[in-house]
């Protein structure tokens, strides 16, 4: 491990401190461009970089050298899509702030109002947050930006596929003239190039070209179990089909970490649980005794599990789906390492099955669909493995102790009622297929229907005819097909079955339509359908 080449970029050794401790190696290309354009220069700054390229630390390592601990007012705002991005690029920051004594917190719709004003209350140096909840803050005189050093803007146009853009340009209203802006998009639609002349003083764009964003000695395989409850008897499957099993197990709360840590313990697996609430000291250990493969399966959350630096794993198995495409990159790295083949596995419910989708398409990786081992299947492994070792072990030198006893117990019995007799003493329990629970593989409802929310309505001159030939041009849908269309004045509704949905997605989703987005309608779109401008 070295970082000298971030010392090179201008790093303090604190923050290389950290960033070895974390098992930061080397930088990414856009860590290097923008770390470098931080320090030398003034510009406001666009960074074109793909989602799982490091765009977190490539802005937040400058901020957090670049911004004073004292006085305590809201320094830094970084701006995200979603909630789960908000919570994640929060916990990255702490993470890099090493022992600085800045207050950074996430706010977010979703939770609790009442702690969120207790904590800029306190006082706040860095605020991640989605539009909205921002905004509302803002019109509460509950958060207040005349003073903040940088605005962040992360994936762009993700909010302006979400239709937050409209939100992102009145919280730049609130803001001074005197910050420095950096904004961070994997495309540059025309409406994102339009913001930045609008509202960014002299920038310059750090444009960095990525391939497939996932390793490719990497094998992705998904199964699919009905219920939750059934994941951990599908992991117990796939531990013990497998020859080598050395692995990072991804779990997406603390006490689902040591609820699964503690379930396999109980079943005689070398595991041990890795989580925030863990101490340092007690942090290392189990790292040390992971590295030194005392332990074979480390059960974590995705923050805890930054700063492993193991090469030779065999899996990584994502117990829970990830917040994000990024996560899901992040996660499988560590496999498939230094040119070895390593396994990414993932278990996903039905109701999973969308989530899943949306990693694969942002990643452009196939992440193919497996099935998971029978009961007959492990204990007919078992039993190979078992031959397999006795062999082995027969070729090895035995000591004499061991001939003695083995003549006297031929004295009196058959050697076949002796060998059976000894495997059952040594194996006991372990071919009993009574350890395995039954479970009940899912099929997921690819045949069913999905509603979806369009952005626009009447006021923007679209009806139900423009609207049916666009998804036919460049979707190529068949219009039969198109149900239950509702054209509102502000948005509209349409029904597809589930591929033909799909593929609608993804394609808006790559903003191939100019200043059109359509997503999957939630709950709370279908409740404001009454509101119309009359």
């Amino acid at each position: 491990m070295t970082t000298e080449s971030f010392a090179k970029l201008g790093l303090s050794e604190t923050t290389l401190k950290v960033l070895e401790k974390k098992g930061f190696e080397m930088p990414t290309p856009i860590q290097v461009k923008t770390i470098t354009t931080m320090f030398e220069k003034d510009n406001d700054i666009i960074g074109q970089a793909q989602t799982g390229t490091g765009k977190t630390a490539a802005f937040a390592l400058p901020i957090l050298e670049l911004i004073e601990e004292k006085p305590k007012i809201v320094k830094v705002l970084v701006l995200t899509p979603t909630r789960e991005l908000a919570i994640q690029v929060a916990e990255e920051i702490n993470s890099l702030k090493g022992h600085k004594k800045l207050s950074i917190v996430p706010i977010y719709g979703g939770q609790s109002i009442t702690l969120q004003l207790r904590s800029l209350k306190k006082g706040v140096d860095i605020v991640v947050g989605t539009p909205g909840r921002i905004l509302d803050h803002l019109r509460r005189r509950t958060l207040r930006l005349e003073k903040i050093s940088y605005l962040v803007v992360d994936e762009a146009d993700e909010m302006l596929n979400m239709g937050f853009i409209e939100d992102v340009r009145d919280i730049i209203q609130h803001t001074n003239q005197q910050k420095r802006t950096l904004l961070f998009s994997a495309t540059m639609p025309a409406e994102i190039i339009r913001i930045a002349k609008k509202y960014m003083g002299e920038y310059e764009i750090l444009k960095v070209t990525q391939g497939q964003l996932t390793v490719a000695q990497t094998e992705q395989i998904y199964f699919e179990v009905s219920a939750a409850s059934d994941k951990f008897e599908a992991l117990c499957r796939i531990i013990d089909i497998e020859e080598e099993f050395y692995a990072l197990v991804f779990c997406r709360t603390k006490i689902d970490v040591d609820t699964i840590a503690r379930r396999l313990c109980e079943r005689g697996y070398d595991a041990d649980a890795l989580h925030g609430d863990i101490s340092q000291s007690m942090r290392e250990k189990i790292l040390h005794k992971f590295k030194k493969k005392f332990i074979n399966i480390l059960v974590a959350t995705d923050v805890a599990a930054r700063g492993i630096d193991v090469h030779d794993l065999t899996h990584v198995i994502n117990f829970a789906l990830p917040q994000d495409p990024e996560s899901y990159v992040h996660r499988i790295g560590r496999t498939g390492r230094a040119g070895k083949e390593g396994n990414a596995i993932t278990f996903i419910t039905p109701d999973e099955y969308r989530k899943l989708q949306f990693i694969k398409r942002t990643t452009k990786t196939d992440i193919r669909k497996g099935k998971l081992p029978g009961i007959k299947d492990i204990i007919k492994t078992k039993k190979n493995r078992i031959k397999s070792d006795i062999q082995a072990a027969a070729q090895s030198s035995i000591p004499n102790e061991y001939f003695d006893m083995s003549r006297e117990l031929l004295e009196t019995n058959e050697p076949e009622q002796i060998l059976a007799a000894m495997l059952h003493y040594s194996f006991q329990g372990e071919l009993d297929e009574k350890n395995y629970s039954e479970i009940e593989h899912s099929v997921v409802d690819k045949k069913g229907k999905t509603r979806l929310f369009v952005g626009h309505g009447k006021i923007d001159g679209l009806s139900r005819k423009k609207l049916i030939n666009l998804l036919k041009e460049k979707c190529n849908i068949n219009t039969k097909i198109i149900k239950d269309i509702q054209i509102l004045d502000k948005f509209s509704f349409i029904t597809l079955p589930f591929n033909e949905a799909e593929t609608v997605l993804s394609f808006f989703k790559k903003g191939k339509r100019k200043g059109l987005f359509i997503k999957k309608a939630k709950k709370r779109d279908k409740d404001n359908t009454h509101l119309k401008t009359k």
